[in-house]
This record gives C-alpha cells, structure tokens and sequence, in this order.
C-alpha cells in the first residue's frame, strides 16, 4: 500500500454535542458519515482554547513547551512568547522532511498578536509571527490571527502574500475548502502524498453564515436552551454515545431559564445562525470528501476532524473583542459591532456572538465553556476515517489528548520523529499514538495528561481527574462514573488528590507554566488593557 494521505480537520469553539453523532439537531451528515465509517473517541480532550490547542496539536507537544502557554502576547518566558518554539517541530515539518506534499488553508494563529486594526503595521513573517510556510508547509491560504469577518476578511495571507479578496460571493467557509481541494488535486497530479491541515474558523464569531443555511433552523430554537440542552442529552443516552449515562449537569449559574428571557425571536436567531455555521462546514468536509473520492484518494486518506475547544461563552460587546476587527466591510458598507438586542444576526453588516446560554447547550452534558478546565471546556469528539487503515469500530471511550495526534498522524505514514531542525534540538513528543486504538486494540494511556490555562489546572490519570478553577479549591471525579462532575471526591479520596497535585505541580514546574496572578498583569499590559475581556 502506498503512504496514506493525511487530513486533520480542526473546527473553531465547537461544542462536544455540536454534531449529529454526538446528539445535536444540527444537520452533519457527511461527519456523521466519517464516524460511521471510521470510528469517534468520545474523551478526546483539547487545551480550553484556540492558540493553545492549536500549538500542541501541530507539535505534539503541550502548549507551554510549544512557546504557547496562554495567547499570542509575549509575556517574556519561552513557555509564554506566543508564537511556535524553535525546539519544537511542527507536523508539516515532519512530514515534509519524509516527502510528503504540505498545505494548509484556514487559521493559523500560533505566531504571536495581530491585534492592530493598522493592518499595514502587520509583519508576518517576522521572528515573532512565523507564517506557516516557516513553519514547515509547502502551501497557505487563509488567515494568520484568531478570527475574521466570514464574508469580508481583514487580511487574508496566499502562501507568502497578503490578498485582497472581494468577491460578492465569498464566504470563509467555502473559500478555504476551495483552496484546499486545489492543493490537494496538484499534489495528486504530481503523484505526491499530501498533509492537510484545514483549519475551520466556523463556528467562532462572528456569526456570520448564508440565508439559506439559516433558514433550515427557522422555529427550531423557538423552543429555547432548556429544551434544546435536554434534547441532546436525551439523544446522546439513546444513542448509547457514552460508557454510562452521566446526568446532565445543571444549567450554568449565570444562565437564567428560558422562560425569563425577554428577546426569544433575537435569542433563537442567534442559536440558527450558529447551527447554519456548522451545517456549511459540514457540507464544506462533503464536498472535500466527495473531490477525495473522485481522485482516487478517498480510501487511502487518513481523516482526523476534531475541535479547538468547547463552545464559546464569549459576550460580543463593542468595546470588547470587536474593537479589535474593522466596523466597515471592504465594500465600505457600516458593520455594527456587538450584541445589539433584536438586531438579527448572520449578514455581512453584523459581529455578534451566541452567548453563554447556548454555549451551555454546545457542551452538553458538561460543565463550563471554553477557557475552563472542566469537561465543557477541554471535550471534543475526534471522528477517524481510513478505509484502507482500519475497519470501522464502536465508539471508543479511552481518554486521549490533541498531544496524541502527531505521533499518530507519524505512525501511520511511517515518518520518523525530527531530532533536530534548523540547528534546533527538538524536544521529544509528548503524546502517544492513538492508531492501535483506531484500530481496535485494547489501550490503555501510559502517561497522564495536563491541563492549564488562564490559572486553571488540571490532571486526568486513569479514571480519575483533579482540577480546579483559578483561585479555588481542586475537585476531585471519577470520569468512568461522573463525567459530567458533579460528585466531587476529594474528602474521601485525600491520599489519591494528594498524590496528583505532586504530580500536576512536577509537571507544570517543567513546562514553565506562570502563576496567572503574575501573567494577568503582563498580558493586560502587553494588550493595553485595564480589565480581561475573556
């Protein structure tokens, strides 16, 4: 057989219970069809936030010792200078040092801040805001910082250069997969095996999506996040998705019922138009899968699609994130910026987002959002697909992280582990391959798996996982019987907490992992800011 073709799909702030195969009324049937065909591991877990996970799935490292311990600010140590390390490796690096075609279309946003709206100021391609072609990939099209209008992109990046792009019809969504489906019918010209890394900004705000897309979700969120989160809880138990049928942890404290909600038809409005995110992206993934299959490639393609993290709690306030996004589109026509009440979302002159109460409902049936350490925040299903290198399987429950999918993505092409790049010494993967898993074998994770960001922390050995909220008391659950953590153990298990604090703390000691006390000062200054938007 000949090298497999590598595809890693990565959504942007998508919810655990997002996907049909993991309970949403949100139509996916062409990832539904991935999961059929290959398999879902349903305790994938990613770093709580876009640049992070970004980094230790690229190097196989976790993010602290790829340079990326918080965001894209330099906050002065190596673990925390915001963009990729020299002693770290990127799998494009990998692969491309094994013959292997590299391309990448969507969002980088591992090279440190671009938050200017003086975009003649940007300087990719500096020391600190490597591009991804000094990063390993052979081809780029897409975006270099953390999000972009979908429809009328700021600045936009192919290969070495920026583009302008102004077309009545572009939408990101759409235009990345484009791009990337050209790449990949070049490489198989050339008889070249390929590595794709097709990096979503879908879901992420804005929210911005097609009429038609949006009107397939007319009505269905009328019925509000209380029924829509008990729905797909339902639907996840009837389907069997997980070992135990965990109960659904409670609304978040800061949601209020539905039934309190004074603006449904602008609330709802805003639910559809992210599922209608979704839904483009899922037909995007049908129609890369449909060019694979008329190539030729389909079968010896090696699909990876996961998320960055859980759904996103992020409040759009005009003052917040938007001021740092153009409030005119290229055409000239004015945006308003924000979360402006009963201004209905989705076209080209909004930049909203959905907001905590539906972000509870994205991480069904977990606890918290994006930024956190809990379930909600860290939970992503990872669908497999690779017909010639493994035969379907039952969801798999064995707990795994995005370190894990380097030494994969390796196994499975049969490249070797650089020691060495550009007079670097490399550090050594701290992952471990998940394709004995893929294929069916009993495995049983060697090492522990670490978590921290923004000062919370947490440790998942075994069935066990310590965490805690920045500034709080660590939490102790036993993920087999109480994934949704609402048992905390930590009286009753004293010695077994003790023992994985020490180890936590050993490990965050060696990452170089800062007391957010002493790195939230840095950050504010290095973004000018009095406060923390989140």
């Amino acid at each position: 057989m000949s090298r497999p073709n590598i595809i890693l799909i990565l959504a942007d702030d998508m919810g655990f219970a997002d996907l049909g195969c993991t309970g949403s009324e949100i139509r996916t049937p062409n990832i539904d069809a991935l999961a059929k065909g290959g398999t879902l591991l349903s305790a994938m877990y990613n770093c709580a936030r876009c640049c992070p996970t970004r980094a230790s799935l690229l190097t196989g490292l976790y993010p602290h010792n790829a340079g990326i311990g918080h965001m894209g600010a330099n906050l002065g140590t190596p673990a925390y200078q915001g963009f990729l390390r020299n002693d770290s490796a990127t799998i494009a690096e990998h692969l491309r040092a094994a013959g292997y075609r590299t391309l990448m279309s969507g969002k980088w946003h591992v090279a440190g801040d671009f938050e200017s709206r003086d975009y003649d100021s940007w300087r990719p391609g500096d020391i600190e805001h490597p591009t991804p072609r000094q990063r390993g990939f052979d081809r780029f099209f897409g975006i270099m910082d953390g999000a972009t209008h979908f429809f009328s992109p700021h600045y936009m990046m192919e290969d070495d250069s920026r583009v302008e792009v102004l077309p009545d019809d572009f939408y990101f969504t759409d235009a990345i997969t484009d791009k990337a489906i050209t790449m990949i019918q070049d490489s198989v010209t050339d008889e070249t095996p390929f590595f794709l890394y097709l990096a979503h900004t879908a879901p992420h705000w804005p929210l911005h999506a097609h009429p038609e897309d949006i009107a397939r979700y007319d009505e269905i969120y009328a019925k509000g996040w209380d029924a829509i989160r008990t729905a797909r809880h339902e639907t996840m138990n009837g389907m069997g998705l997980f070992q135990t049928q965990w109960d659904i942890s409670p609304r978040d404290p800061d949601v209020h019922r539905w039934s309190e909600e004074t603006h449904t038809d602008w609330e709802a409005a805003k639910m559809a138009t992210y599922a209608a995110m979704v839904d483009r992206m899922d037909q995007s993934i049908g129609t890369l899968v449909g060019a694979l299959r008329k190539l030729g490639q389909l079968d010896n393609t090696l699909i990876l699609f996961l998320s960055d993290n859980g759904g996103c709690a992020e409040f759009m306030a005009e003052d917040g994130w938007a001021q740092f996004y153009p409030d005119v589109t290229q055409d000239g026509r004015k945006i308003t910026m924000g979360n402006v009440p009963n201004l209905t979302p989705g076209d080209a002159q909004t930049f909203q987002s959905y907001d905590k109460p539906w972000a509870n409902v994205s991480n069904a049936p977990f606890r918290l959002f994006k930024h956190y350490v809990h379930e909600g925040g860290i939970s992503t299903p990872l669908v497999a697909h690779w017909p010639n290198g493994f035969e379907p399987q039952t969801v798999r429950h064995a707990p795994c992280h995005v370190v894990d999918i380097l030494p994969t993505i390796l196994e499975a092409t049969g490249a070797p582990y650089l020691q060495e790049l550009g007079g670097h010494d490399i550090q050594p993967t701290q992952g471990e391959s998940l394709l004995s898993l893929l294929r069916g074998s009993e495995w049983d994770r060697e090492q522990p798996i670490f978590f921290e960001h923004e000062g919370n922390a947490a440790i998942r050995l075994g069935q066990f996982k310590l965490v805690r909220l920045h500034g709080q008391d660590w939490e102790l659950y036993d993920m087999e019987a109480d994934r949704t953590e609402l048992h905390n153990l930590i009286h009753g298990e004293a010695d077994r907490a003790k023992a994985m604090r020490r180890s936590y703390q050993n490990w965050a000691d060696m990452a170089g992992v800062m007391d957010w006390d002493v790195a939230l000062p840095k950050l504010l200054k290095a973004w000018n800011m009095d406060s923390a938007d989140g």
